[in-house]
């Protein structure tokens, strides 16, 4: 039995080796999106897979409730010392998410047993398939998302299977990044299993094991104390992916969120059905799947700082995703841009808990972490380069004590810039602009953070780009107790010029010699009464270039003279704006415009409707469904399914519908 201090030594020590493992692959790693925007984990596991250990400093803040048992177990042959064995296939144990996401596990054996294991995955470059960089939201099947590996060995006692090797190099763009990225973590594989050893030898090694149960009991203990402070009941919040697929229909995301005591469920019933995409989420529908409980991480964190994050976390909550849904998909649907919808999850779940306990949470983060991939010819080494130009990350909401974070908020800030003068030297492009966009942040009481904004320049014929993510093009990130919604995302080719093409959420392009793309995430959304932020804030923001002065003046009331606030000016001007609705929440008018036809209860008998179908089904029918629509509410969804069935005879009409129809 540990007491509290001999606890916090122990879960000092897994952090530190964790971190220990994360340098270790920062350090060695050959790609820039794993040295430089840092998208890749490390952990360290108990016996059956599930995790005790993550890094703070270094890597993806996703993946700390990832259990890889599924994984483990798949692999037909028995573990020994020095093995390592990876997969990428998001539907072999549900651990890899898309097939960049490459997982690699080594046990770690003491007295000779395995008493845990060390793991962790990096985001290849490029995995082989239909476009540069492996994703694309056009994509529809996993077949044309790159090469897959199910869970298998890799290096048997500390021997890299080459013929896997081979395989690899063959059907990757770029294999020499791939090859190094992953030796690289297993090194840093290596690391955590000398680290593991080291706490062994300090507690001993059923010390160690006990130590490990009692760590995730404690964050377990923690996770519970934080839901029995949240006032019991349902809260039901929905958002909107722009574009579910190339149809270009909006995807719903539907969350009941339920709190009772010291438990939760999320159910997700009611979101859009499996899509003909690659927006869908590989969940395998375990309830606990650490995919839909990133947006829960946060909001525990947040909460309590302190929390241990591992595995014993997750154990309060459970997860309801039906089959054939967006969440919980069934092969061979594609997954590649599950991240775009898991920022959208992350949004309906601080949505969920913002009307939960709204003195503690923020408005809405940009929700859009756009990561920009160009493949072109360098001319001065005569070779094709593809690579990661750098996420595009907007700005976090408006928090209940202060503005939100600009540029690279909330949710998606573990994604760290990559230096412009480290990529124009890999990459032959020219940046022609960097920074934070004006009057993109929400106002509020406390202001939403600023969105980024980034363009460059293309030197050689046929450069094709990939933008994956893209999306708050059309719904903006949401304000909350007054605050006002953030300004929308966007991505132009050659602007203010004749040639100006303006993208929307398309991800691809090809761009020729002396095209500029220029790509501008979505700002966070603003918390509170604009009209009671201090005026001096708004001349600051001003004169920072954060907010210009005729939004000064719009939203806030603020009216400038020579820089300075207009005292009178700005109380007349405040007297004289309509007071803001009670509305809880603000969508923006793109939003507000859609719901008029497609109501709550309109989308809530779509959703009826396609979950009686089977799976195959339902998104040819949500397609035609909205090709059809006239007027707005259940009745219109109703006559438009009624005349979808008319023209496709084919189409199944289960007994199953009158029963959601009654």
């Amino acid at each position: 039995m540990f007491d509290k201090m001999t606890l916090q030594v122990l879960a000092n020590h897994a952090r530190a080796a964790a971190e220990n493992m994360a340098h270790t692959l920062h350090r060695t790693a050959h790609s820039a999106f794993v040295k430089e925007t840092q998208d890749f984990t490390v952990m360290l596991m108990d016996q059956s897979g599930d995790t005790f250990a993550v890094p703070m400093e270094l890597g993806a803040t996703w993946y700390p409730g990832l259990t890889y048992g599924r994984a483990i177990d798949m692999v037909d042959e028995e573990y020994r010392p020095g093995d390592v064995a990876f997969t990428n296939d998001p539907y072999s144990g549900h651990v890899a998410t898309h097939a960049p996401d490459t997982h690699l596990w080594k046990p770690v054996f003491s007295e000779g047993e395995i008493v845990a294991w060390t793991g962790g995955h990096i985001h290849n470059t490029d995995m082989g398939g239909a476009v540069p960089a492996s994703l694309s939201r056009s994509l529809t099947e996993i077949h044309q998302e790159g090469l897959r590996f199910p869970p298998m060995k890799l290096v048997r006692e500390g021997v890299f299977d080459e013929q896997i090797m081979k395989i690899m190099s063959t059907n990757v763009r770029k294999p020499a990044l791939n090859i190094g990225d992953i030796k690289a973590l297993v090194g840093a594989l290596g690391t955590g299993e000398r680290k593991v050893h080291a706490m062994i030898e300090r507690f001993g090694h059923r010390g160690f094991l006990s130590g490990v149960a009692a760590l995730m009991e404690q964050a377990e203990a923690q996770a519970r104390a934080i839901l029995s402070e949240i006032p019991d009941g349902e809260y039901v919040f929905a958002d909107y992916a722009d574009e579910d697929s190339d149809e270009a229909n909006p995807c719903r995301l539907k969350l009941t969120l339920t709190i009772r005591g010291d438990e939760a469920i999320l159910d997700f019933t009611g979101s859009d059905p499996q899509l003909a995409s690659s927006l869908n989420v590989p969940s395998g529908g375990d309830p606990r799947h650490t995919m839909l409980l990133v947006g829960v991480y946060y909001v525990l964190y947040t909460l309590n700082p302190r929390i241990l994050l591992n595995t014993g976390l997750t154990r309060p909550f459970t997860c309801i995703t039906p089959e054939g849904t967006v969440l919980n998909p069934v092969s061979p649907a594609a997954v590649g841009m599950r991240s775009l919808t898991c920022a959208r999850l992350r949004s309906v779940i601080f949505g969920a808990f913002v009307q939960a306990i709204p003195e503690r949470m923020p408005a809405a983060p940009a929700g859009n972490n756009c990561i920009v991939n160009v493949m072109t010819r360098d001319e001065r080494s005569q070779k094709t380069v593809i690579a990661a130009v750098n996420p595009v990350v907007g700005g976090g909401g408006g928090m209940p004590h202060r503005d939100g974070t600009n540029g690279s908020g909330a949710d998606a800030a573990y994604l760290k810039n990559t230096p412009i003068e480290i990529t124009e030297t890999e990459v032959p492009v020219e940046f022609v602009k960097y920074g934070l966009a004006q009057d993109t942040g929400g106002a509020g009481r406390w202001r939403g953070g600023l969105a980024t904004e980034m363009a460059f320049r293309v030197f050689t014929p046929d450069s094709r780009i990939t933008a994956r993510n893209r999306d708050r093009s059309f719904f903006r990130p949401w304000g909350t107790g007054g605050g006002k919604a953030a300004g929308l995302a966007d991505m132009v080719v050659n602007p203010g010029t004749p040639e100006e093409w303006r993208m929307g959420s398309k991800d691809t392009a090809i761009l020729q010699p002396g095209d500029v793309l220029e790509v501008r995430s979505a700002g966070g959304g603003g918390r509170g009464n604009p009209l009671e932020r201090e005026p001096w804030r708004v001349a600051r923001d001003v004169a920072r270039g954060y907010v210009s002065a005729e939004a000064a003046a719009r939203d806030y009331g603020v009216i400038l003279k020579d820089a300075e606030v207009d005292e009178a000016a700005t109380a007349k001007a405040r007297a004289a704006m309509p007071t803001p609705p009670e509305a809880f929440f603000h969508y923006g008018p793109e939003r507000e415009g859609y719901e008029a036809r497609w109501t709550a209860e309109a989308y809530d008998r779509l959703t009826e409707i396609l979950a009686a179908l089977p799976i195959h089904w339902r998104f040819f029918t949500k397609t035609e469904i909205f090709r059809r629509i006239e007027g707005s509410g259940a009745d219109a969804v109703e006559a438009a399914f009624a005349a979808t069935c008319a023209r496709f005879p084919e189409l199944p009409r289960p007994t199953t519908y009158a029963e959601a129809a009654e």
